[in-house]
């Protein structure tokens, strides 16, 4: 890839000033010397901060010892700057945007440093002798943690309830009860989900009795009429009633679930501030259902999970995200902004380091409070955990390798990871052929959008 013109002429100036080249390009894409721009404003002005990429910029710690309440800049801002150097990132160069800048201290034990312009391409090496002579107008401060020192409970489940505790003891006044409901402060299990969880373990069960649930809450019977007509499911002929919208169309399996989704996400308001750069809890949502549904559908017959539970798996898997707002108001506000600097950064990283606690953990734990399946339960809590291999282990890997695909395909569900060929073999899934289904999914995004703005209107 060649150097963009504006990374080069600055590069070019430096050099002319220094009287020797300070620069060479690598073919390597992010090396531990990596270094990232973040781009930040108040209303005090704006200002870059330079870190190493696998640092966690730390908006608290930078925001209390500048006395300030600086946020990343706004994505229409960052995508106008982007355009008018020509890149796709933005090197850790102060002089491309002339900003005053701050400089981590933790970038001053590197030997060279690594500018970025483009994702996993070639990058420009720099002494750091050099970079600091590039930097020598800038501050050091250290507003960094590095991820090597947050320790996210991955594969631990059983000291989920200790470190919920330990998190609403420290952050709330709220009181431990013995039911985590009450703890929380969080309205009771809607009685539609109840009869709903009861319909799923009646063995007798007959589709009048899913349609009599439905039909007994109005907004939801419009929801799943208005699903079934829905341009994704291009259901032949009009779809006139409940009844109609599961037996010719959505079938008892999606309806039983969607409703139980739909009344669960009902339970609780999506936060007002919200991280900017990523999309709503009902767009993630159905973009994790659809693609949880589509990999089960691939699995060889006899190893295939249920497809019905896979799907209620993805409606619920960022359930966690709308308990921590609910839960730590003030400090959700700081996850948003900490979220937001550390874009490249997995969101429990963060979380774990503000709260001690991850969506995942108070999600899973909420639902089995809640009586809801195993499967659903081990699906939230290991769904970031590819080496999970316990009972239902499917459901979180159908939930980690859908998450993975949708990003990868412009899907803003956060950073990419590399996809390890042997979670598809552990699938049984050929990779070119779920390839195909999720370009077919993602070219649909007007109809998932649709679907999406339909759950959030309920």
């Amino acid at each position: 890839m060649e150097l963009p013109i504006a990374v080069r002429d600055a590069l070019q100036a430096a050099s002319r000033n220094q009287g020797t080249p300070l620069f060479e390009i690598v073919e390597v894409a992010d090396a531990a010397n990596t270094l990232r721009m973040v781009p930040l404003e108040d209303y005090d002005g704006k200002l870059q901060v330079i870190c190493r990429r696998g640092d966690m910029l730390d908006v608290n710690r930078l925001n209390k010892l500048l006395g300030r309440d600086l946020r990343v800049i706004s994505r229409r801002e960052l995508r106008r700057i982007r355009e008018r150097l020509d890149v796709q990132l933005i090197p850790a160069l102060p002089s491309l945007t002339g900003w005053p800048t701050l400089v981590d201290e933790a970038v001053e034990h590197l030997d060279s440093v690594a500018l970025a312009y483009a994702p996993g391409g070639p990058q420009v090496e720099i002494p750091i002798e050099a970079f600091r002579q590039l930097t020598a107008d800038a501050r050091r401060l250290p507003v960094t943690t590095s991820i090597d020192a947050i320790h996210v409970n991955l594969s631990e489940p059983q000291r989920d309830r200790e470190q919920l505790h330990s998190a609403l003891e420290r952050f709330t006044n709220l009181r431990i009860r013995q039911r985590l409901e009450d703890t929380l402060e969080l309205p009771p299990l809607p009685e539609t989900a109840q009869r709903i969880i009861h319909l799923r373990v009646n063995p007798n069960a007959v589709m009048s009795d899913l349609v009599d649930i439905v039909e007994s809450d109005p907004s939801l019977a419009a929801q799943v009429v208005s699903w079934a007509s829905s341009s994704f499911y291009a259901a032949a002929g009009q779809v006139r009633s409940v009844h109609d919208a599961v037996s010719r169309v959505l079938g008892f399996e999606l309806v039983m679930n969607l409703a139980m989704g739909l009344s669960l996400g009902r339970t609780l308001k999506p936060p007002e501030d919200e991280p900017d750069g990523y999309i709503g809890y009902w767009q993630q949502a159905i973009w994790q259902a659809q693609a949880a549904g589509v990999l089960s559908a691939m699995m060889r017959r006899g190893e295939r999970p249920s497809f019905g539970l896979a799907y209620l798996g993805g409606l619920l898997h960022n359930f966690g995200y709308l308990l921590l707002n609910q839960v730590f108001p003030p400090h959700f506000r700081l996850v948003c902004r900490t979220l937001e600097a550390n874009a490249c950064l997995d969101s429990s990283v963060i979380e774990h380091h503000i709260l001690g606690i991850t969506r995942e953990q108070i999600g899973a734990q909420l639902m089995e409070n809640w009586g809801m399946p195993d499967e659903v339960v081990v699906a939230l809590r290991n769904q970031k955990n590819p080496d999970f291999d316990g009972e239902h282990a499917v459901y979180a890997q159908l939930l980690y390798l859908g998450r993975l695909l949708l990003i990868e395909r412009g899907i803003d569900l956060g950073p990419p990871a590399p996809l390890e060929p042997a979670l598809y073999e552990r699938l049984g899934l050929d990779p070119d052929r779920v390839a195909g289904q999720f370009d077919e999914l993602v070219a649909n995004r007007d109809s998932i959008m649709a679907m999406a703005g339909m759950m959030q209107q309920s």
